[in-house]
C-alpha cells in the first residue's frame, strides 16, 4: 500500500482551474468599479459644487453654458482628481468594514497588534535606495517606447502656492495613501484567499499598472510594474499598509523632483 494521494480528475483540475480565472476576473471587476463609482461621485461633486460657487446653473445645458476660463477648468480638474482618491479610500473602508466587521484593520494590514515582518534599518535602506532605481527604470522605459520625459520642468507662473500644496499633497500623499488601500489594502486580501503571496503579489502589481494605461499606451504600464511588485512584496513582508504608502508616495516626491530639477545648461 502507499500513502500517495491519487491524482486529481481532470475534470476536477478544469473546475479549478476555470473557478481561478473566474475569480481572477473577479479582481479586475472589483477595481474597475471601485474607481469607477469614485470617478463619477467626484466628477458630480466638482461639476455641481464648482458651478453653484462661481453662480452657474448646473442643470443648464452643454451648449448654453458659459466659458469657464483656462483657471477655473485646471481648478475643476485638480478638485475632481483629489476628490476621486478621496473618494477611493471611502469607499474601500466602507466595504472593508462591511465585510469584516471589527476586523476590518487587519484585513487592510493597518493594524499594528502584530509584530512587523521587516527590520527598521532594511525598511529604511530600501525607501533611501528606491528613487534612484526608480527613476532609472522610468526614464529608461519612455525611451525605449518613444515616451517623452521632461526634465528641468518650470511650474506654470498662474498657479498659486494653495494650488501647487494641493497638487503635491495629492501626488505624495493623497493619491497613495488610496491607491495603496485599494491594491494593496482590499484587493491583496482577496487575492490571498485564493492564491499564494508570489502569485498574489504579481496579480496586483499587474492590476495596479493595467489601472494606470493612458495616452502613452503601455508606457506608463511597464514602467510602474518594478514599483508596483516591490510594493506588494513589501505588503506581504511586512504585513503592514504603512511601508507601502510611504514607498509609494516617496516615489511620486523623487520624480517629481527629477522632473522639476534645472536642467543641465
Amino acid at each position: 500500500m502507499t500513502d500517495d494521494a491519487p491524482p486529481a480528475p481532470e475534470g476536477s483540475l478544469v473546475r479549478r482551474l476555470g473557478s481561478g480565472f473566474l475569480r481572477l476576473l473577479g479582481l479586475a471587476a472589483a477595481v474597475i468599479l471601485y474607481l469607477g463609482v469614485a470617478k463619477i461621485l467626484a466628477i458630480l461633486a466638482v461639476r455641481v459644487g464648482a458651478d453653484l460657487i462661481e453662480g452657474i446653473d448646473p442643470l443648464l445645458p452643454t451648449d448654453r453654458r458659459p466659458n469657464i476660463g483656462a483657471a477655473s477648468f485646471a481648478r475643476r480638474e485638480l478638485a475632481a482628481d483629489i476628490l476621486l482618491q478621496v473618494n477611493l479610500a471611502i469607499l474601500v473602508l466602507l466595504t472593508a468594514i462591511w465585510r469584516q466587521g471589527a476586523g476590518w484593520r487587519a484585513r487592510l494590514a493597518l493594524d499594528r497588534t502584530g509584530p512587523n515582518g521587516m527590520r527598521a534599518r532594511h525598511l529604511l535602506l530600501i525607501l533611501l535606495l528606491w528613487p534612484v532605481l526608480h527613476i532609472t527604470w522610468v526614464t529608461g522605459t519612455a525611451e525605449a517606447f518613444g515616451a517623452t520625459f521632461a526634465h528641468g520642468v518650470k511650474l506654470s507662473p498662474t498657479l498659486s502656492a494653495a494650488a501647487v500644496a494641493a497638487w503635491l499633497a495629492y501626488v505624495v500623499i493623497v493619491a497613495p495613501a488610496a491607491e495603496e488601500l485599494l491594491i494593496r489594502g482590499e484587493i491583496f486580501a482577496q487575492a490571498r484567499g485564493f492564491l499564494p503571496p508570489a502569485a498574489a503579489i504579481l496579480v496586483t502589481a499587474l492590476l495596479f499598472a493595467l489601472a494606470h494605461v493612458s495616452a502613452w499606451g503601455l508606457a506608463r504600464p511597464v514602467s510602474l510594474l518594478p514599483l508596483a511588485l516591490m510594493l506588494g512584496w513589501l505588503r506581504w513582508r511586512t504585513g503592514r499598509l504603512w511601508p507601502c504608502i510611504a514607498l509609494h508616495g516617496w516615489s511620486n516626491l523623487a520624480l517629481i523632483a527629477y522632473v522639476l530639477w534645472p536642467a543641465a545648461g
